[in-house]
């Protein structure tokens, strides 16, 4: 996949677009819709890095909130639990870079989910 190529999938909460995909690394454009959160997950085989391009974003890590406004990041640990979501009526867009050795989304174990989608 190169950013010429980009994958684009929905989800429950928004979409994200994969605009790279390498051996050790892979880039998303994740948008969540206003009012939305993702599952609060954790990974084994990967780290991610969340940069906020638009909107606020109320990121959990192991049970501590922060807000981060546009140009804002934050560096997800691999093993952390962790959630993204968008308390805000506008979408929220970041970039998000994993970095390890496995990208699958069945390396997602998810602690909780607003969607049914829970593994825990």
């Amino acid at each position: 996949m190169t950013t010429e190529d980009p994958t684009f999938e929905e989800r429950p909460w928004g979409t994200f677009f994969v605009l790279d995909d390498e051996a050790h690394h892979k880039v998303k454009r994740i948008t969540v819709m206003p009012g939305q959160r993702l599952s609060y997950q954790r990974h084994t085989k990967r780290s991610e890095h969340w940069f906020v391009i638009s909107g606020e974003a109320t990121v959990t890590l192991d049970g501590s909130t922060v807000l981060l406004h546009s140009g804002n990041y934050v560096d997800i640990p691999q093993g952390v639990a962790h959630r993204l979501e968008n308390r805000e009526s506008a979408p929220l867009v970041i970039i998000e870079v994993q970095h390890g050795e496995y990208f699958g989304e069945d390396d997602i174990i998810r602690l909780s989910d607003d969607y049914g989608r829970t593994d825990a």
